[in-house]
Order: C-alpha cells, then structure tokens, then sequence
C-alpha cells in the first residue's frame, strides 16, 4: 500500500493502492477541506434564526406557530446545506474489470457509478471555459453514450491533482488492451 498525498487550499489528493492477489487496486481520492468560512457562515445563519425566534416568542402574541414554523425552517436549511455538501470523490480502477466512481455526501450517502472496461475507450482532459471561469475536468469517453461521462461531478479539482488519475486510467486501459491482444495470439 502506497500512499501518495498533497493539498491545496480546497482539496485533498490522495492515492493508495491495494495490492491483491491478481491485480493491484488503485484508489484515487479527492477530499474536500474543511473549510473554516462555510462553518463560520453555517454558525451565523442558525444564530440569526434562533434570534429572531426567541424575540418573536418574547412578543407573546400567538407567536407560538411562528416561532416554531421559524425553527423548523432553520432546521431544514440547515439540514439541506448538511445533506447536498460533497465530502469527497474518489475513482476506484480495478484493471480486470472496470472504474468505479463514487460521490460520498456529508450526510453519508454515497452514490456510485461502475464503467466497465471494455466500454472505457480513452479518458480525457478537458478544459472548460465559461464566462465566469476556466477549470479542468477528467471525463471519460465511453463506448456506447452519446456524452462525455465526467469523473467528477460534484467537485472541481485542480488540473495538478486530475494528472495523475489521468495517467493512471491511461495506464489501466493499455494493460487491458494488452492482455486482450495475448490471450488472441494464445488461440
């Protein structure tokens, strides 16, 4: 096992590897850091509802379902911007038989998708440019689909921390290819 790790001021790059007994697993994780502003903005927001819930039940005027319809509303924000927050991303290329992409939610979902092998025709970097901004995206060229699947589609990761998962998805499609053309010499 490999570990291979560097951040920036957004994210986390990590790389490990699981050898097993055919072939080698690669994970390729990209970790949201903890950022300080979100949580200090999270703390102010709920502090605002709860002020202003305490001086509608100070005014004592049936203020009761307002006050409760207003908890009840910083409740469920709360728990909304809790529930759709991305925690991490992660690529999982198992060589003889596919990827793996999964999406982990602070709420602890986690929602994944599995490519085969043989559909992966070649990953690749794009840039997007937009009117606002440019970034870098990994996406893959699948056989069959009409669009370009993308490998990350919550996060937005930095071209330096997509290299190297680039590279190793190149790597894992010429070993396949590879060993599809040795097994057709063997018949």
């Amino acid at each position: 096992m490999a570990d291979i790790s560097f951040s920036n001021e957004r994210y986390t790059y990590i790389h490990d590897i699981h050898k097993g007994s055919i072939q080698a697993i690669d994970n390729h994780h990209i970790v949201v850091r903890k950022s300080n502003a979100r949580g200090f903005l999270l703390h102010i927001c709920i502090l605002t509802f709860l002020a202003i819930a305490c001086y509608l039940f100070l005014l004592k005027e049936k203020s009761s379902i307002i006050y409760l319809s207003s908890i009840l509303l910083g409740l469920t924000l709360v728990r909304l911007l809790h529930w759709k927050s991305v925690v991490k991303e992660s690529v999982v290329i198992m060589p003889a038989f596919g990827v793996q992409l999964e999406t982990h939610y602070g709420s602890g979902r986690v929602v994944r998708r599995f490519v085969p092998m043989g559909n992966i025709l070649r990953p690749v970097l794009n840039e997007c440019v937009t009117p606002v901004t440019c970034y870098w995206s990994l996406a893959l060229i699948v056989r069959g689909e009409a669009e370009l699947m993308l490998v990350f589609k919550e996060l937005r990761p930095p071209v330096k921390m997509l290299v190297p998962i680039w590279k190793a998805l190149c790597a894992a499609i010429d070993i396949k290819e590879s060993t599809d053309e040795v097994a057709k010499d063997d018949h």
